[in-house]
């Protein structure tokens, strides 16, 4: 049997294969990834901290309950554990029927106005025009912009969320940016 600290200098794909046929081994998986989904977590749920615990637990049940089903295509692990997180919020908000509060922060909306093409200054005024209209958006183009702004995953990180293309990532959410220049000139 392998020890704890064998364990975790393994490379990931064999700590995989083990959790695969023991669950045992799951352990591993669960130490290293728990806080940064948990962090992922906690800020979709604006800060709620118990229930972001409950919902960060839920992930890893059914990721440890469904890894024999997880196959490496080339992403990181951590992928499919946002991916469990994400439908584990959402299935949270269906069932509260609550909105989605998003933290934002000066730098992330003045990055957001500068992708959108916007207003060169960007007063309080503005950037609360810009939230506005953000609360405007579909769910699932408000989750897009939070992650790449709000959350600053890369493009390649929010394909992996969604299995999709990097390319598909990209052009959806430049798609958003292209739409709210849009309004924004109106």
């Amino acid at each position: 049997m392998l020890r704890k600290k064998n364990l975790q200098s393994l490379p990931e794909p064999e700590i995989i294969a083990l959790a695969k046929n023991k669950s045992r081994y799951f352990g591993v998986l669960y130490d290293r990834y728990f806080d940064q989904i948990f962090r992922f977590v906690f800020k979709k749920l604006g800060g709620k901290e118990n229930l972001a615990g409950d919902i960060t637990q839920q992930t890893f049940m059914k990721a440890m309950a469904n890894i024999g089903k997880y196959e490496d295509r080339g992403f990181p692990f951590s992928s499919w554990l946002y991916r469990i997180a994400q439908n584990e919020v959402l299935m949270y908000f269906r069932k509260a029927t609550k909105n989605i509060e998003v933290t934002i922060n000066e730098n992330s909306i003045m990055e957001l106005a500068d992708e959108a093409n916007l207003s060169n200054s960007m007063s309080i005024e503005n950037q609360e025009r810009l939230i506005e209209m953000l609360n405007g958006l579909k769910e699932d183009q408000i989750e897009l912009i939070e992650l790449r702004f709000f959350q600053e995953m890369s493009f390649k990180e929010i394909a992996d969320i969604y299995n999709i293309t990097e390319a598909n990532a990209k052009m959806r959410t430049y798609s958003i940016l292209k739409r709210l220049g849009k309004t924004w000139e109106k």
